[in-house]
């Protein structure tokens, strides 16, 4: 797969190897629990993985494209800011499930690639 922008804010970087640039879904603050219990940002949880989605893929990435949503640990990540966004760029080897549209319809599918 080529080296990918996305096409909401042409982000001014190419990817490199197998290098994947993500968005996070959420900031670190505070979170709701499936029954609406708020749960403050400074509760001690296990280790927890982390849903983002995909900006740009470097050109040896085979499993993800931009767009997808990946899982991820939150621990193994190295940060960037590009024109005051923070995004993680990581490795592809680093993603833990990929969630996308386009895995539907595969045999055995449960919309998640782990």
């Amino acid at each position: 797969m080529s080296s990918s922008q996305p096409t909401h804010d042409k982000l001014p970087i190419r990817m490199l190897h197998d290098r994947v640039l993500v968005r996070t879904d959420t900031g670190a603050g505070e979170r709701r629990s499936s029954g609406g219990i708020v749960i403050p940002a400074t509760a001690a949880v296990g280790k927890r993985l982390e849903w983002a989605e995909v900006v740009a893929v470097g050109h040896n990435v085979r499993g993800v494209e931009p767009g997808d949503r990946v899982l991820y640990d939150p621990e193994d990540r190295a940060e960037v800011e590009v024109r005051g966004v923070a995004y993680i760029l990581m490795r592809e080897r680093d993603l833990h499930a990929v969630a996308a549209e386009r895995l539907q319809g595969s045999e055995d599918s449960t919309g998640l690639y782990l």
